[in-house]
């Protein structure tokens, strides 16, 4: 394929993490609970991953699990933090751009007799500090705020926000944030996914503050906050690769970026009626969304996948819905034919000039196609 584009879905994998991933086959594939020499290597690989993983997003080994997805840590993460804290409430406060994750726990926290709030974004898709706070109050039980958007890269004030909650435990989705840009200060409770650094399939993290109440939303487990036995190869390859993806973090940001601002500055240029979004500058370094006016998303979408351009259409935690971005309504933005890139290690200068040579092209058949060529 000439150009994968669509990392915020899944990065490929690092080398380090299939490197990292083939040697744990033979060591760690024993259940690290038990007590026998396979167990035993297989545990002391898992706690030397966790150890890693901690000591790369500022926690604490003890304060670090690991589940099967990026989705069941989320969830875990807002259930989890909205049960321990029952006595502050039955609120649950989060910004109405949150990943799908986390508006169907919020969903499901309200079928059970809880409350929830959305606050809104300004176009930009951040949210106002001060209004999230005022959201909050004082009986709210758990507040949810993304480190960075999934799908436009806008970062939010979660460090400020923190700040002004005077005590309400703060859910923080990483998911785009972990090996790209730097963590944000104030979280209680932080939830990640692999896939989106370049480590493997099915390891979800979930970090709780030592000091945060939280209780499993599911039946207790001998083995900690997530239950089951621990993928231990996986988890051994997700620490590899993010510790090989923070070494190179400085460079790979600015080469990123710089890209990234090409995207940016080009499709605004070259194709008509055509809406860049998200903020320019406090961004995300991989990733940008543009919505074409005329064209649907999905129509665009197969148009650039046949000429061997992998990028995201629609909402792009819930595309298979067919329903508009609830982040790009709720920023009053252009909601019909958005693509979203997500550029990765692997993604060449090369690669992004050619895309976006072809891409006036592809915009304008396709607006042809749907009869909208002469708008």
């Amino acid at each position: 394929m000439a150009g994968y584009f669509d990392s915020a879905s899944s990065a490929p994998l690092h080398p380090v993490a299939r490197q990292a991933l083939l040697a744990a086959l033979d060591d760690g594939w024993a259940d690290p609970a038990r007590l026998h020499g396979p167990a035993r290597r297989a545990n002391l690989l898992l706690e030397a991953a966790r150890e890693s993983i901690a000591e790369s997003i500022g926690a604490r080994p003890d304060e670090v699990d690991f589940a099967a997805s990026g989705t069941q840590a989320l969830h875990a993460a807002v259930l989890g933090t909205l049960a321990g804290n029952r006595r502050r409430g039955r609120t649950l406060v989060h910004s109405a751009v949150e990943h799908s994750a986390v508006l169907h726990a919020a969903e499901h926290h309200v079928a059970a007799g809880g409350a929830a709030i959305s606050v809104g974004v300004d176009p930009l898709g951040r949210v106002d500090p001060q209004a999230f706070a005022a959201a909050a109050g004082d009986g709210a039980a758990a507040a949810a705020l993304q480190a960075a958007n999934h799908e436009v890269g806008t970062t939010q004030p979660v460090a400020e926000v923190a700040a002004r909650l005077r005590g309400v435990p703060l859910v923080v989705d990483a998911s785009q944030t972990v090996g790209h840009a730097p963590l944000p200060d104030g979280w209680s409770v932080l939830a990640a996914d692999a896939r989106f650094w370049g480590g493997p399939p099915g390891v979800g993290l979930l970090a709780v503050r030592t000091g945060t109440r939280w209780r499993s939303p599911v039946p207790a487990d001998d083995r900690g906050r997530v239950p089951g036995v621990p993928n231990v190869p996986a988890i051994v390859a997700a620490a590899a690769s993010l510790r090989a993806v923070l070494a190179e973090h400085a460079n790979e940001s600015a080469r990123l970026r710089a890209l990234v601002d090409r995207i940016r500055a080009v499709v605004a240029a070259d194709v008509p009626d055509v809406e860049v979004l998200g903020d320019p500058l406090d961004r995300l370094p991989h990733l940008v969304t543009f919505s074409c006016l005329y064209v649907d998303g999905e129509a665009l979408l197969g148009a650039l996948d046949r000429r061997g351009y992998a990028v995201s259409s629609g909402s792009s935690c819930s595309a298979s819905t067919l329903e508009p971005s609830h982040v790009l309504v709720a920023m009053g933005a252009l909601t019909s034919g958005n693509v979203r890139i997500s550029l990765h290690r692997g993604s060449t200068e090369a690669e992004v000039m050619r895309f976006l040579a072809i891409l006036p092209g592809v915009v304008a058949q396709v607006r042809a196609e749907l009869g909208a060529g002469g708008l």
